[in-house]
């Protein structure tokens, strides 16, 4: 069978299946569907299966599924077994499934451990993780007191304009910051917002050798934050856990057993994730 003959063979099919498109299938996206579909036909039984197989399995004609395991093959969610004749699944599944686990870990095993904090400093804590530039909140627990605060659970907020940021970015060299930031200027967001990338790495570099990151009026003017690593079984930082205090109200005496505080549960938290330091 020729490509042209192929390719008109799946036209074909694309548009039987439009016809038979109800009104509560309107918005799933069919290619979406089946490339997710085809990845569930691997099994503990089956790790390797041929396009003809997949093509039988899933009814779809042989270009589809050659179009299908290029795309997966090119973002690494299927590659080659031996011999190049058949698929078996990549490891960008197996990045996606760690990360799920790992998430599900963090919130699970974090939120208990940001209540003890709260309940034992008085005052609001949170968990964030970084994507790229951003931190985003994925745990929060919140203290009865007077002042508001801009954050809730999935804020994204600067990573180099936050205290909890500067924690999550502490693992990157200065040549990976300047990868991840591309120009030197750094948007301000307060005066106390790093202005430049090499200040950045500064601000990183003291934040390391003092174990803790702290500063006043960061993002919000009227908040202190404290803000300490969460590492996992790789020693990698995956989470930055902090709490937010009124600068107003800040009790200068007790600051010393505040920081101990943040780092000790920090450092609880690591461990559940079987982090050993060295």
């Amino acid at each position: 069978m020729t490509e042209q003959s192929l390719q008109v063979e799946d036209d074909a099919t694309e548009e039987g299946a439009a016809d038979d498109t109800s009104p509560a299938d309107r918005y799933i996206v069919p290619g979406l569907e089946r490339g997710l579909r085809l990845l569930c036909q691997f099994s503990r039984q089956e790790k390797t299966l041929s396009a003809p197989e997949f093509a039988r399995r899933l009814g779809l004609p042989r270009s589809t599924i050659f179009r299908l395991l290029t795309t997966l093959e090119s973002l690494g969610f299927v590659e080659r077994a031996e011999g190049g004749r058949s698929y078996r699944l990549g490891m960008a599944v197996l990045s996606l499934g760690f990360e799920y686990l790992a998430s599900l870990e963090l919130t699970e095993l974090g939120t208990p451990l940001l209540q003890r904090l709260r309940d034992d400093i008085g005052y609001s804590c949170n968990l964030v993780v970084r994507d790229a530039r951003s931190i985003v909140y994925v745990a929060k627990v919140s203290a009865p007191t007077l002042f508001p605060s801009a954050v809730s659970l999935g804020t994204r907020l600067p990573a180099h304009a936050t205290v909890l940021g500067r924690v999550a970015l502490w693992d990157l060299t200065l040549a990976e910051l300047r990868d991840l930031y591309r120009s030197e200027e750094l948007e301000q967001f307060s005066p106390s917002t790093p202005t430049t990338v090499s200040a950045l790495y500064d601000l990183l570099q003291q934040d390391r050798r003092q174990g803790y990151a702290m500063g006043s009026g960061f993002y919000e003017p009227s908040i202190t934050s404290i803000g300490a690593p969460v590492r996992n079984h790789s020693g990698q930082i995956i989470a930055a856990m902090g709490a937010a205090l009124p600068s107003a109200r800040v009790e200068q005496g007790r600051l010393a057993e505040l920081i101990q505080k943040v780092r000790g549960t920090a450092d609880d938290l690591s461990r559940l994730l079987d982090y050993s330091p060295h």
